[in-house]
C-alpha cells in the first residue's frame, strides 16, 4: 500500500507545482501586457474630464505601454502620445504656462492633455467611443469626412468600415485592452497609491530601448 500511496502524493505534489506555474506564467503575461501605473493622475484628470479611467488606461497602454519617455515616428510623445499641435493646442485652453514639448513626457501633463482631448472627442462624436477612439488615432476631420461618405457610413452617426487600416485596427486593439482592463483592475481606481512606474515594468522599457539602439547602432 505504501508504494500506491507514495505515488499518488507524487502526482498531488507534481499536480501543484504545475498548476502554480501555469498561474505565476499568466499572472506574470497580465502584468507585462497590461501594465497599470500612475492610477492616481489618471483618476484625477479622468474625474476632471468625465472620461472613464479604464479607458485612459487602455488607450495609455496600446500607445506607449506605460513608458512616459514613448516618442512616436511621427513625434507624438510620452505616455498617451500627445502630438505637438494637441499639445499646443491643449496648452492654449488649459493655460498651461511656459508650454514647451518636453512636458509632454511628464506623466501628469501627458495625462491631463490627453483626458481633455478624449473629452472634446467625446462632446464632438457624442460618446461614440468607436469615432472617438477613430479620431484620436486618425484625426477628428477624417473621422467627419468618412460620416459624410456613404462608402463608409450609412446614416452620419456610425461607421460601416473605417478605411485606414492603422486606424481600424487601433480602435479595435484599445476596445480589447479597455475590455480586459475593466476585468482585470475593476475597482483598482478606489485603490490609490504613490504615483510610480513598476520596477518590472522600467526594467522591461530599459531592455526594450537598449534593443532598440543596438539595433539602430548596427
Amino acid at each position: 500500500m505504501t508504494w500506491p500511496v507514495n505515488k499518488l502524493l507524487k502526482g498531488i505534489l507534481i499536480s501543484i507545482i504545475l498548476i502554480a506555474i501555469i498561474l505565476f506564467a499568466t499572472t506574470l503575461y497580465l502584468k507585462i501586457s497590461y501594465p497599470l501605473s500612475y492610477r492616481n493622475t489618471i483618476k484625477k484628470y479622468s474625474e476632471q474630464f468625465n472620461v472613464d479611467p479604464y479607458l485612459v488606461a487602455a488607450i495609455i497602454n496600446v500607445e506607449s505601454n506605460f513608458d512616459k519617455d514613448a516618442i512616436s515616428t511621427k513625434e507624438a510623445r510620452g505616455l498617451m502620445q500627445i502630438s505637438s499641435t494637441t499639445g499646443q493646442w491643449a496648452s492654449e485652453v488649459l493655460s498651461i504656462d511656459d508650454f514647451n514639448l518636453d512636458m509632454l513626457f511628464e506623466p501628469d501633463r501627458n495625462i491631463m492633455i490627453g483626458t481633455w482631448y478624449l473629452n472634446i472627442l467625446s462632446i464632438e462624436f457624442d460618446d461614440n467611443l468607436k469615432l472617438i477612439l477613430a479620431a484620436y488615432n486618425g484625426g477628428s476631420g477624417n473621422v467627419n469626412k468618412w460620416l459624410k461618405d456613404d462608402r463608409y457610413c450609412e446614416d452620419g452617426k456610425t461607421l460601416k468600415r473605417i478605411p485606414f487600416k492603422e486606424t481600424d485596427q487601433y480602435v479595435e486593439k484599445v476596445i480589447a485592452n479597455y475590455n480586459m482592463y475593466k476585468k482585470l483592475y475593476g475597482g483598482q481606481f478606489e485603490k490609490l497609491d504613490e504615483d510610480k512606474e513598476p520596477y518590472f515594468l522600467v526594467l522591461l522599457h530599459n531592455i526594450r530601448k537598449l534593443i532598440k539602439a543596438l539595433v539602430i547602432h548596427k
